[in-house]
């Protein structure tokens, strides 16, 4: 079994018996600096894992190099494009750059990255037997409702070009967390829709919705007909204690 904590925007943490692993973080549970982060994340025994997808301020922060100060064994695990526009903040740490197909291996985790849709890469996680998927930016950005036809159509030819391949590679997942952002506009949960119909999903966790948790819930009787557990969100800091493989 592992604890999966919701922190905020697309910020999750992963704790397993002998390790953590910390994703996307922009905010701690509580506040930029407060919550479960700082109080009982760092305090936990093994090795930290620190992800970032891409470069954007809402999924990368240079704070989490203070958790250093706070946490003996912690390792860094980045797209790549974080090195091309963010350097000036990154330390001499020994940090993992990854581009689209490369991968990070050791005793405890291995990590793939896919493309995304937007900038940087996707995470497809191996750890403890279970297969997990952080989606970073990837998803149907096609803003139909303010795009052109031809515009729409090319964001959802370039995002299911990416999704097969993840598809052929990965065709079943223990838990994806996945963009369900109403910012889009009227069909917001497509990208979503198209993700638990390619890959069989044991749980689905929405993201990158900011407050809205009212629409983000709306995708839980479409992802329970294709076989997904929705793990509803309604507050900052939320846990679920899920089982193992």
């Amino acid at each position: 079994m592992f604890d999966l904590v919701y922190l905020y925007h697309s910020g999750f943490a992963l704790c397993f018996d002998k390790f953590s692993v910390l994703i996307d973080y922009y905010e701690d549970s509580m506040g930029t600096q407060t919550g479960f982060v700082h109080d009982h994340l760092v305090k936990r025994p093994g090795p930290l894992y620190i992800l970032a997808s891409h470069f954007h301020a809402d999924h990368f922060s240079p704070e989490v190099f203070s958790l250093a100060e706070l946490k003996e064994d912690v390792r860094y695990v980045f797209s790549k494009d974080i090195y091309k526009r963010r350097r000036k903040w990154l330390p001499e740490d020994d940090i993992a750059f990854l581009s689209v197909g490369d991968e990070f291996a050791d005793e405890n985790l291995r990590i793939k990255a896919y493309d995304s849709t937007d900038c940087g890469v996707s995470f497809y996680l191996q750890a403890a037997g279970l297969k997990l998927f952080h989606a970073g930016d990837l998803n149907n950005w096609h803003w139909r409702d303010e795009s052109t036809p031809e515009e729409a159509a090319t964001a959802e030819k370039q995002y299911l070009t990416v999704l097969h391949k993840i598809q052929e590679e990965v065709p079943s997942l223990d838990v994806a967390m996945f963009p369900t952002d109403p910012r889009i506009g009227s069909d917001y949960l497509r990208g979503a829709e198209q993700f638990v119909s390619a890959i069989a999903c044991r749980y689905f966790v929405p993201m990158h919705f900011d407050a809205a948790y009212d629409k983000a819930a709306a995708f839980k009787d479409f992802a329970a007909t294709h076989g997904s557990e929705f793990l509803t969100i309604e507050k900052r800091g939320q846990q679920w204690m899920l089982p193992g493989a």
